[in-house]
């Protein structure tokens, strides 16, 4: 099990990427969550097995054909977060 914050800049707010992130994330059997931030970005937080988790990503960095991802980070985080499911967040 991995855990991970990806933020994703671009155009990626008004486009439905928070949907689509929600999407990927039943897919692949992810939990966690996605949100808006004030600075345009949206923000993830996403636990899964590491098999799912790359082309999760992978996914992400493509983003909804509405939207553009000019930069995708993300960080590894060593605990895990018992989430159960995937929300997005207002």
């Amino acid at each position: 099990m991995v855990h991970y914050e990806i933020k994703i800049k671009g155009r990626v707010q008004g486009v439905g990427f928070r949907q689509f992130v929600n999407d990927k994330a039943r897919d692949f059997d992810i939990s966690g969550w996605v949100k808006n931030m004030p600075d345009g970005s949206v923000f993830v937080r996403a636990e899964g097995d590491e098999k799912d988790m790359e082309p999760f990503i992978d996914y992400l960095r493509r983003g909804p054909s509405m939207g553009r991802v000019d930069n995708l980070s993300k960080d590894g985080l060593d605990s895990k977060s018992g989430f159960s499911g995937f929300d997005i967040r207002y």
